[in-house]
């Protein structure tokens, strides 16, 4: 997949500067933004939003945010499990809410923390080449760059000894019609150790957040000095 890819050339790539890393948040809860337009706030009809994606979870999931948000404390988990060696958080609120018969996760809260859960999910379904390309014709939206991602995903990759674990989250942006996760993890691989920052852009279509395919690059790996200015939320 991709992503991992991303982190085996990362180990030989330029790191971020201090400067680039991420910015310290404030202790507060997520929350609605009070600037919302009239037309936002009446935008669709009960089951379809203006840009035609489904606005009622696919899986049933309650709880939706359609507004302007932030995040700037770490969302409860129930448990972490493992894919591989790629831990990945469980909620019965936030998702993942249903499995394919395949064996990828899906169904995430359309809300802040439903988007980091659907993004750190994302990362462990991406590891694993046993559900990766099912998974990412599933998780990858309508888009000019659909075919041209997907081409990428279906080129074989080697992640032998590359591993990964996610130490925390920043949400860059979230309107309850998109969202931009940046995951940090610490990995190694080719007997590196980094620090990584991984992004993804995410879209609300047919229920559930999707990888953006609308732009030619919705997930960016980066390494970085360290993870000073992420929420803290791992296993």
């Amino acid at each position: 997949m991709v992503i991992m890819l991303g982190l085996v050339a990362g180990c030989g790539s330029s790191t971020q500067d201090e400067s680039a890393s991420a910015a310290p948040v404030t202790d507060t809860p997520a929350v609605a933004s009070a600037d919302v337009t009239a037309a936002e706030e009446q935008a669709g009809s009960e089951d379809t939003d203006t840009a035609g994606a489904a606005s009622t979870s696919v899986c049933g999931l309650s709880g939706e945010v359609t507004e302007q948000a932030r995040l700037a404390k770490a969302p409860d988990v129930d448990y972490w499990d493992y894919q591989g060696t790629v831990a990945y958080p469980v909620s019965e609120q936030y998702g993942p809410g249903a499995t394919a018969d395949s064996g990828y996760r899906y169904c995430f809260q359309r809300s802040p923390e439903g988007a980091v859960f659907a993004a750190a999910n994302a990362l462990a379904a991406a590891s694993d080449p046993e559900t990766s390309s099912a998974w990412a014709y599933y998780a990858l939206s309508q888009g000019e760059f659909h075919d041209q991602l997907m081409a990428e995903v279906d080129t074989p990759s080697d992640s032998t000894g590359v591993r990964l674990e996610i130490t925390g989250f920043r949400l860059l942006a979230y309107d309850g019609r998109s969202a931009r996760v940046d995951l940090s993890a610490s990995g190694s691989a080719q007997g590196s150790s980094i620090t990584a920052s991984i992004t993804y852009s995410l879209i609300w279509e047919d229920g559930d957040w999707k990888i953006d395919a609308s732009v030619s690059a919705p997930f960016d790996f980066a390494t970085i000095p360290d993870a000073s200015g992420y929420i803290a939320w791992g296993a």
